[in-house]
């Protein structure tokens, strides 16, 4: 009878925690939402997130709010969401360093980017190019393979801070051209692509985005596109896997993540909400005149393109013998 007793009142318990969550969810949100950038103001993820957060506040009738939390590249803002309440009132935005290149660079990451978000939407990519300084006496990617091959070591690849989308990408295609260059890392994207125009480094992979109007202003000159196929704006810059170079699509994107544990509901809203925002109306136009690809996934679709992301960077980082210092 003492047993019959304490189960009812474990089902009622049970079904009232149900209730409370229900109402919870239904009644959800109920304060302005966080969305949490871990980079500098100005950037891509900065830049995405503002475009989204204006649009996201109109379908969940919350204003969000961009909460810049910038350092370290970007495991501060990105170990700071992974720590706050699952509610549904903190969301990240993070790039494919945030969510994948960390995951293998850093011995003592502050978070898990499988275990510790809800997965919820990568939103919008966008391929790298192989940029080079006007001055350096080469102007397509066979002959930049060539003069590396002839200088092992003595010409210069910028990048955007060790552990970089295009940090990685740089030694992913020296491994690929068997060839050799000094790394030097800047802080931040146009750091590198203010001393690349001046001649100061030779070479970069950077964002499309970021590089674009330098190359339609001449001041650099586009190599390659680490694109599936061509890009409209670009009509004559060739990819690199036409070029015969192997494994070489890459993309820097930008996807959206919230702490692990959000309810059900919440979770189906979010996910559905920021889909809606990217793929329709103004908030595709806008991506799209930033140089971005809208992609629009699913939360389950993102997490197979994170998995996948970081066998390659971990592939990358053990060939090449590369560790990020804290």
């Amino acid at each position: 009878m003492m047993i019959r007793r304490r189960l009812g009142t474990w089902a009622l318990v049970a079904a009232g925690m149900l209730a409370v969550g229900a109402a919870a969810a239904q009644n959800w949100p109920s304060r302005p939402v966080r969305m949490i950038v871990p980079f500098a103001a100005g950037g891509p993820s900065d830049v995405v997130g503002r475009e989204v957060a204006a649009r996201l506040q109109e379908q969940l009738g919350q204003p969000v709010l961009v909460d810049i939390r910038a350092g370290a590249n970007s495991t501060i803002g990105a170990a700071l969401a992974a720590k706050a309440s699952p509610d549904g009132h903190t969301l990240l935005i993070g790039s494919v360093g945030t969510f994948a290149i960390n995951m293998v660079t850093y011995k003592d990451l502050q978070y898990d980017s499988l275990r510790d978000f809800d997965l919820l939407s990568l939103s919008a990519r966008t391929p790298n190019v192989l940029v080079s300084s006007a001055k350096l006496p080469a102007g397509t990617v066979k002959e930049i393979v060539a003069l590396l091959q002839a200088n092992p070591g003595k010409h210069t690849f910028g990048v955007a801070g060790m552990g970089s989308s295009g940090h990685l990408t740089s030694e992913l295609f020296l491994l690929r051209t068997k060839t050799k260059a000094i790394i030097v890392p800047f802080k931040g994207a146009g750091a590198a692509m203010g001393d690349l125009i001046g001649g100061q480094v030779d070479l970069t992979f950077t964002s499309l985005g970021s590089a674009a109007p330098h190359i339609r202003g001449g001041r650099l000159r586009a190599l390659g596109l680490t694109s599936g196929k061509r890009i409209a704006q670009f009509p004559d810059v060739p990819t690199l896997t036409e070029l015969g170079y192997r494994d070489m699509e890459i993309y820097s994107w930008q996807a959206f993540a919230a702490p692990r544990g959000l309810q059900k509901d919440v979770r189906n809203r979010l996910e559905n909400a920021l889909i809606a925002v990217v793929t329709s109306g103004a908030g595709r136009t806008n991506l799209e005149n930033l140089g971005w690809e809208v992609v629009g996934s699913s939360g389950a679709q993102f997490r197979d393109t994170l998995v996948r992301e970081i066998a390659l960077w971990r592939e990358v980082v053990r060939s090449a013998n590369i560790t990020i210092d804290p």
